[in-house]
């Protein structure tokens, strides 16, 4: 009886604990949902949903003027990552920046997640949304990836480019450290997605985190399921998939092309060598490329030297309008 007595207790026991972490879970996973909606309904999406066929990725215009600059951002970052530099381009000509597909206010998207394809759904959004070229396109790190698919899927539409600190195709294979260290955030991520579906991560501040300006916002698009599952898929595939298709172009003609490098006292004695090749490297893609160096900005050169991107957008604009214009015989 008495040993009866004793297994009946444990297993009320096992019960109870099993019931009471059930309930943490519900509650956290409550809490986790219950945040994202108010978060969204506090801080909406500053431009508009379009429909790219089943899903709803966001793009933000601003200005007025032609050809539209487009902005694209690095692995992981949303539309937000270009908030210094927007406005100062839309006081010249348009300029659109938009959420990958999964990233800031945009669906998660069915397709996988790769250059080429984030290449085609932006193709499909500036469409859908009467976005007209000619464009001049900007990608920052990986964005960079994405930029020059495009303009080798749509030549015809792409008048200019700006590479800010783009990734090169084949710098993972020049330094391997380079992949390792991004698996080995990857692997960190897939570790924090369980902490971020119940509300662990949001109730210890590990996401959404700048300036007091840009927080709440951050915390809208960062400290989401979808952030997370996107992000990791955007690692899986950036040196392998994403790498190669970006390395398939091996030709921009003859439109200007400006690559912005950080300052290279940023970068470890290792790194730059393989680093400094892959700019130069990316400048000769079109036969009216040219390099400038973001002198004390490291690799978020949007945000640190946004006046540098600016200038250099402005370049590539006015030499888009100096060859517009008729020339008399």
């Amino acid at each position: 009886m008495r040993d009866r007595s004793r297994a009946a207790s444990a297993l009320r026991l096992v019960c109870w604990v099993g019931g009471f972490g059930l309930g943490v879970l519900m509650v956290g996973a409550t809490y986790q949902w219950m945040s994202h909606r108010r978060d969204l309904r506090e801080n909406p999406a500053p431009g508009k949903l379009v429909d790219v066929g089943g899903y709803r990725m966001h793009l933000d215009c601003t200005g007025e003027g032609s050809p539209t600059v487009i902005l694209d951002s690095g692995l992981s970052d949303s539309s937000l990552s270009w908030f210094k530099v927007q406005p100062e381009i839309a006081g010249f000509t348009r300029v659109c920046s938009y959420d990958r597909a999964g990233l800031g206010w945009s669906d998660p998207s069915p397709h996988p997640r790769d250059s080429k394809v984030f290449a085609e759904e932006l193709h499909t959004l500036l469409h859908n949304a009467g976005i007209q070229p000619p464009l001049i396109l900007v990608g920052h790190s990986m964005g960079g990836f994405d930029v020059l698919i495009y303009a080798g899927l749509h030549p015809d539409e792409v008048k200019g480019m700006v590479l800010v600190d783009s990734a090169y195709p084949d710098l993972a294979d020049r330094l391997p450290k380079l992949k390792t260290s991004l698996s080995e955030w990857r692997r960190s991520l897939e570790r924090e997605e369980y902490g971020m579906r119940f509300g662990v991560t949001r109730a210890l501040g590990r996401c959404g985190v700048g300036t007091p300006e840009l927080t709440p916002k951050l915390r809208t698009v960062e400290c989401d399921m979808s952030w997370i599952q996107e992000t990791i898929a955007e690692c899986r595939s950036m040196w392998d998939a994403s790498a190669a298709e970006a390395g398939s172009v091996h030709s921009l003609g003859s439109i200007p092309v400006i690559v912005i490098s950080e300052d290279p006292a940023k970068n470890s004695s290792e790194f730059l060598p393989e680093f400094e090749k892959g700019q130069e490297a990316l400048m000769r893609l079109s036969t009216d490329g040219s390099r400038v160096t973001a002198v004390g900005s490291g690799h978020q050169i949007q945000k640190e030297r946004p006046d540098v991107v600016v200038s250099s957008v402005r370049r590539v604009w006015k030499e888009t309008q100096d060859s517009a214009e008729p020339r008399l015989r």
